[in-house]
């Protein structure tokens, strides 16, 4: 089965159009932890995830982090797409968290079937426009949530089905998108009442369902 079945939107393009993007394309691996791609520099390539997850953030000249978004298996990276639409150079960095399977799309092929195959076409904005959709509720939880509710979701999200989160306040700030004191603040208190306890680069969910029924504060 072709890596292009894998990805719905393309499942309708003409047997021309899908052989010559077979062809003018090229699955690539990436290690864990390489930079992909990052300020100032143009993209290459559209890549289109099989296996494996990205992390998209911004790093201030300061060195603080902010998570933006994450690119999984069946997805394409919106900053890419925005990048190679509008011929300019990346404003943020993109990480493999984990080992990285990808079809990769040359620039030059990407022109072509964004002008040529509507079906390509409404692939692409059609993914585009589901990111900046979620991008924008980045923006709103940043701006207006408050900051225990968010870190609360944040513990459960990463706990899982466990009681364990493995992050550093380092971390859990890039992740919320705000300083490292703010983290560290609010998990004391949440230590002070009980609820969790900390250790070196990770903290324990002692009360959970206290944690639980905070994030779901409305």
């Amino acid at each position: 089965m072709s890596w292009i079945d894998r990805f719905a939107g393309l499942s309708k393009l003409s047997p021309p159009i899908r052989e010559m993007l077979e062809k003018r394309s090229v699955v690539v691996s990436v290690p864990r932890d390489t930079v992909i791609f990052g300020p100032g520099k143009a993209p290459e390539n559209l890549l289109l995830l099989l296996d494996g997850t990205v992390r998209v953030q911004q790093v201030s000249e300061s060195g603080r982090e902010i998570v933006l978004y994450r690119v999984h298996a069946g997805e394409s990276c919106v900053l890419t797409t925005a990048c190679l639409l509008a011929y300019e150079d990346y404003s943020a960095e993109g990480v493999a968290e984990t080992e990285v399977e990808a079809a990769a799309i040359p620039r030059q092929v990407f022109d072509d079937l964004v002008s040529g195959s509507e079906v390509f076409r409404r692939f692409v904005f059609s993914a585009y426009s589901k990111r900046i959709t979620d991008l924008f509720l980045v923006i709103e939880e940043i701006a207006f949530r408050r900051m225990d509710i968010r870190l609360a979701q944040k513990l459960i999200e990463l706990a899982g089905t466990g009681r364990d989160v493995r992050a550093t306040h380092q971390q859990m700030a890039a992740e919320l998108g705000t300083a490292r004191e703010v983290v560290s603040r609010q998990l004391s208190e949440f230590q002070r009442r009980g609820w969790i306890e900390q250790s070196r680069g990770a903290i324990g969910l002692k009360d959970p369902a206290a944690i639980a029924a905070l994030a779901e504060t409305a």
